[in-house]
């Protein structure tokens, strides 16, 4: 009786939660593939009306602290090139997505020596002072790092991720119960979770952000081969970088590797921009 019992704990574990998790999600495609091609479809879990509420109090949040400590937008040269940059790449988002014309964009600059940059969930982007002092980056490179960070936010990868944690998390805390595992066992669980889905669909997600970040460079006029140099310089400046499988990030040679090559098939783009 334990073993049957213990049995149809398991099958129920393994055959029907994963069931129940799918159908709360719905398969969307966020993004056009460009001549990148990226056209992957996504299961969320997540209402994009919902994190994009969350993200927009984050931002307000966050941009009131550095006002407080004088930290945004302190040099009008370093804004008004950045802001440059970034409308530039935000006209031609539609060619991923129409509907992010209609965004509320905004770019600040935050004075910071982290080496950093991001674009939260419905447009809102911001440079860190860090990112452009102690890489010195060039006009094209600075495109290329805030093109990829547009990148996330048009695939909203955020939202799929909150997604992947929320069912994840449900399944393993109601399959811990059930099996008696304990939180040795829950833990357990969720390490593996991370090593098998979480951290390769991360670092799939840094692979389509790099892959439409210099198509949206190209299309803006910029070079997309300073991806490369770009990425590179970051290497430098990271340290000692963990393994790729315990990594949220490619490797630095794969990135190389996929970066050059995309930066080729979007070449003649660039060269079309640059010649009008």
């Amino acid at each position: 009786m334990k073993l049957v019992k213990s049995y149809s704990a398991r099958a129920f574990v393994t055959i029907i939660f994963p069931v129940l998790a799918l159908s709360a999600c719905e398969t969307v495609q966020t993004t056009q593939g460009g001549v990148v091609g990226v056209d992957r479809s996504q299961r969320m879990a997540l209402s994009a009306q919902q994190l994009d509420q969350a993200a927009a109090k984050q931002y307000v949040e966050l941009i009131a602290e550095e006002k407080k400590k004088n930290n945004v937008n302190r040099d009008p040269a370093q804004v008004a090139r950045v802001r440059t940059i970034s409308n530039r790449l935000i006209a031609q988002t539609p060619a991923f997505r129409p509907d992010a014309k209609a965004w509320q964009w905004e770019v600040n600059v935050l004075t910071s020596a982290e080496v950093n940059a991001w674009c939260m969930p419905g447009g809102k982007i911001a440079v860190y002072t860090g990112l452009i002092d102690k890489l010195k980056v060039t006009d094209d490179e600075l495109a290329a790092v805030i093109g990829h960070e547009i990148s996330h936010a048009l695939r909203e990868h955020a939202r799929e991720r909150a997604s992947e944690k929320m069912v994840a998390g449900s399944v393993i805390s109601i399959g811990s119960a059930l099996l008696g595992v304990g939180s040795l066992g829950q833990q357990g669980a969720e390490y593996a979770y991370m090593g098998v889905i979480g951290l390769p669909n991360s670092r799939e997600h840094e692979r389509e952000a790099d892959r439409i970040g210099v198509e949206l460079a190209a299309r803006a006029g910029y070079d997309p081969r300073a991806a490369i140099t770009l990425w590179q310089k970051m290497g430098q400046v990271g340290g000692s970088a963990p393994p790729t499988f315990l990594s949220t990030h490619p490797s630095s040679a794969d990135r190389s590797s996929d970066l050059t090559a995309y930066a080729q098939r979007v070449m003649p783009l660039y060269l079309q921009t640059k010649n009008r």
